[in-house]
């Protein structure tokens, strides 16, 4: 098992409330893998963005997609992102 932890980044618009989107966001990473979050940091942004960024790598964006993120998305991509050898939280 990984002992590496992860800091984790997401901006969200504020003038277009994406606040929803990105407390699930922080739900499903904390939900499953908080004994590995060493940090989760909220950024206010605005013209649209929602971004989700680990150790500075950008693993989604809605610029890029066009789209807000599904739900389990965000989690799916963190999972792919810690790998396999690291279990979620509790199991």
């Amino acid at each position: 098992m990984s002992n590496k932890r992860y800091s984790i980044t997401i901006e969200y618009c504020v003038p277009w409330n994406y606040l929803p989107y990105t407390a699930r966001a922080v739900e499903e990473i904390l939900g499953n893998y908080q004994h590995v979050v060493d940090d989760l940091k909220l950024i206010t942004g605005s013209k649209g963005v929602f971004d989700v960024k680990v150790n500075g790598e950008l693993i989604y964006s809605k610029h890029q997609t066009g789209r807000h993120t599904k739900e389990g998305e965000v989690l799916e991509l963190f999972t792919n992102f810690v790998g396999s050898d690291v279990p979620r939280y509790g199991k």
